[in-house]
């Protein structure tokens, strides 16, 4: 397919400050998509925002508290005001916590990731589920992680989050089972390595570890697959653990 082969489609991207949201907001416009994005401040949304101007891109960055059901319900009113459609749902609000045995872990860690990774997800597949429906060719992905599939004591509140956040990825997909245009994704890594960490620890393997690059290439390329052949696929960017 060409580097413009999203010309015309709209792209919403949360948690769009972050290095992997920068990265999918830029490829997605190098690709020919028009960019809604947001974050939770001004200057991440707007550093975001300034990839995409970087490449040549069309974006729009808005602050949002994605937790606030309303707030997200009238942004997504508002994209598909301006821009008629919306063919893509990026979420890539993260957050993690960890590194206590379970006897021991703050149950308040439960409460934030819940929040963070499965809260805003609600709300904004909720917000642009309509809009999604209606596309021609639509993609909703989140980035999830192997401990959802393989929790340790250690790892126990963001494995339940993570297994959350798949879990209504997959009841999307069931809301999809008739609609041969629509798709909705897990993406599933171990962990996530940035040139930064690299540059910082140039010595480091980073084992197991998934670049953002290939993830940023995975999501935009959803859409060289047809949507039938990937509603509720989960797509393993790591090694997928044995079933025994």
């Amino acid at each position: 397919m060409s580097a413009a082969d999203l010309a015309g489609r709209v792209v919403v991207v949360t948690g769009a400050g972050g290095a992997l949201g920068g990265l999918v907001c830029e490829q997605a416009a190098r690709r020919g998509a028009a960019v809604e994005l947001c974050d939770r401040t001004a200057p991440l949304a707007e550093e975001a925002a300034g990839r995409v101007a970087g490449v040549g891109g069309d974006a729009t960055a808005t602050v949002v508290d994605l937790l606030d059901a309303d707030a997200t319900a009238r942004w997504g009113v508002d994209v598909v005001a301006r821009r008629g459609r919306v063919d893509g749902l990026v979420h890539l609000v993260g957050g993690w916590r960890g590194g206590a045995p379970l006897a021991q872990a703050d149950l308040a860690d439960w409460d934030l990731l819940q929040q963070l990774l499965v809260r805003t997800l609600q709300t904004t597949s909720q917000a642009f589920h309509a809009a999604l429906t209606a596309s021609d060719d639509a993609r909703l992905v989140i980035v999830s992680a192997k401990e959802a599939h393989r929790p340790t004591q250690k790892n126990a509140a963001y494995a339940a989050a993570k297994a959350a956040a798949e879990a209504w990825v997959q009841a999307i997909a069931h809301s999809w089972k008739d609609v041969p245009t629509a798709a909705a994704v897990t993406l599933v890594v171990t962990g996530l390595v940035t040139p930064q960490m690299r540059a910082d620890r140039p010595d480091a393997a980073f084992t197991n570890l998934t670049d953002i690059d290939e993830v940023a290439r995975a999501v935009t390329g959803l859409w060289d697959r047809p949507a039938s052949d990937l509603n509720g696929a989960r797509l393993w960017l790591t090694p997928e653990p044995s079933r025994t």
